[in-house]
């Protein structure tokens, strides 16, 4: 994934919106709410991903890290 400017936010969100439509099956958190719910708990716990990633912690969220957490609610529990 690589999204590091506001543009590329953009078209991401709209292919995870554009994902879903077409394969709802392939989420876990299928509601608005149940998705939420994931974007905290992972935004919460989101230091051990990018540990294991072998990535520093981010102070503050980048456009990509945005991103990240939207990927991440679409299957975290």
């Amino acid at each position: 994934m690589n999204v590091s400017t506001r543009d590329e936010l953009v078209a991401f969100a709209k292919s995870l919106a554009a994902d879903f439509r077409e394969n709802p099956n392939a989420w876990e958190n299928t509601t608005v709410d149940t998705y939420l719910e994931a974007f905290a708990a992972w935004v919460e716990d989101m230091d051990g991903f990018y540990l294991n990633q072998g990535e520093s912690i981010p102070e503050s969220p980048s456009w990509r890290v945005v991103a990240d957490m939207l990927m991440a609610a679409k299957m975290y529990e």
